[in-house]
């Protein structure tokens, strides 16, 4: 009986997974459906009372979830969990409320896995199993959004050198800021240039340059993109030249990517210290010395 609600604890956990990360398209899809749908007079619509058991059933307990989890979180916490997903890049496609739902229910699923494995082994596993995996499961989501903020800082510093130089090539040729933000939109691509876009749409429906630009450095996770920001506010408030400070700030810029690669570099032999003890020495020892211990043995087994 145990088991059997552990696996579907499981089951409604994974449910949960893949309800909260398809919410966006199903959104979208009821949206165009309700748009299709207006000037048309309503009718009686059979596919409601054949609709699926998880559109009817399941998808009201996992909004009743995420709406109790909201309920419970403070409001500092639901915006500072908004922060990291916009610095991650995930704000379209994972709101605060499905991300904190989605950590309540992995944490259930962890906790149901870990009553399954006491269920399996002995009901002594489950004080270790059951609070460990659903911690686990309740800090994954967390994790996640950590790797991608770091992965999504490291390309943002990639690419932020060769987007100021094309800035500052464009503002020497006579192009103002917006011009060269919008050039750089044309000729390049990636997740820094996806950032500038929005801030040239917002420059260009009326909003100020400083604001659209500080809105930039807050979606931006890179120190090195603030600084930018800071750079041209204040060459824009005391009419410094700007493409002076962007070159300024597109070889300073270069010089930490330099200076960050060379610091991975220098680390990388430490970090291949432990798998090369744990791993590989281990098997190099078995093939020099496996023979010989073969030999020995089998000389003493003859005397």
């Amino acid at each position: 009986m145990l088991l059997a609600v552990a696996v579907l604890a499981l089951g409604f956990a994974a449910f949960l997974a893949v309800e909260v990360a398809s919410e966006p398209a199903r959104r979208h899809r009821v949206a165009l459906r309700r748009a299709a749908g207006y000037g048309r007079r309503r009718r009686h619509d059979p596919t409601v009372e054949t609709a699926k058991f998880a559109d009817r059933v399941l998808t009201p307990m996992v909004r009743y979830l995420a709406s109790l989890t909201l309920k419970l979180t403070p409001r500092t916490s639901v915006e500072a969990i908004g922060s990291r997903l916009l610095a991650a890049g995930l704000t379209g496609r994972l709101s605060a409320t499905q991300f904190l739902a989605l950590k309540a229910g992995l944490g259930i699923g962890g906790a149901a896995a870990g009553v399954a494995v006491a269920a399996a082994v002995s009901p002594v596993a489950g004080i270790l199993f059951v609070p460990t995996l659903g911690a686990l499961g309740f800090r994954l989501p967390e994790l996640f959004v950590a790797r991608r903020i770091a992965a999504r800082r490291d390309r943002i510093r990639g690419e932020l050198p060769d987007a100021l130089d094309l800035l500052a090539v464009s503002v020497e040729a006579g192009l103002g800021l917006d011009g060269a933000v919008a050039k750089l939109t044309e000729h390049m691509d990636g997740a820094l240039v996806d950032e500038f876009s929005i801030t040239l749409g917002e420059m260009r429906v009326g909003e100020a340059r400083h604001d659209a630009l500080k809105k930039l450095a807050e979606r931006v996770p890179a120190p090195e993109v603030g600084a930018f920001v800071r750079s041209v506010v204040q060459a824009d408030q005391l009419g410094i030249s700007l493409s002076r400070i962007l070159r300024v700030q597109a070889s300073d810029s270069r010089q930490k990517r330099q200076a960050a690669a060379e610091e991975r570099a220098m680390k990388a032999p430490i970090k291949m210290l432990f798998p090369t003890a744990l791993f590989i020495f281990p098997a190099m020892f078995i093939v020099i010395l496996g023979p010989a211990l073969i030999n020995i043995t089998h000389v003493f087994s003859l005397r």
